[in-house]
């Protein structure tokens, strides 16, 4: 989880190799709209996102192996549909940087429909995730092979 640039399409994808799980890219789950919206520089609002939270929980819900989904889930209230939806265990990986460095990786990467001028929508709405929220934090400003060894030596510790 993150905002746009943090590196959830290529951490997650990379950590589901090495964890022999599944990924996918919670992009991929919007509405033709919302990607619409976003392509036009327009932030989405809680109803925007409603249904593609409400998608991501039961997306992982049908799981029958361990599935990693690359998804924003900015507010507490957002994983918390996530959670409800997916009615079993779900831990977050939260990919937190600087404003400096998710804009460098924003404006570095041509043809994505997310514009850089939406990223201080994000951080505004980014609510950190909760000590009692089953997440844990990692510095993106790290070499990436760094990054997704940290993460997935995170992963492979906690209990099952």
């Amino acid at each position: 989880m993150g905002v746009s640039g943090c590196g959830k399409s290529s951490v997650g994808a990379a950590v589901a190799a090495r964890i022999g799980a599944s990924f996918i890219d919670g992009d991929d789950l919007h509405p033709q709209s919302n990607i619409d919206k976003m392509a036009s520089g327009q932030p989405l609002n809680d109803h925007d996102r409603a249904p593609w939270l409400v998608k991501v929980g039961a997306t992982l819900k049908q799981a029958d192996e361990t599935t990693i989904i690359g998804c924003s889930s900015l507010k507490r209230a957002y994983r918390h549909i996530i959670r409800t939806t997916a009615a079993g265990p779900v831990q977050f990986l939260f990919l937190d940087g600087s404003r400096e460095v998710l804009l460098g990786r924003m404006t570095s990467r041509p043809g994505h429909f997310m514009p850089a001028s939406l990223l201080d929508s994000q951080l505004a709405t980014l609510e950190r995730p909760g000590a009692d929220e089953n997440a844990h934090i990692f510095d993106i400003d790290q070499p990436f092979n760094t990054l997704v060894d940290t993460v997935v030596t995170r992963i492979q510790e906690e209990p099952k």
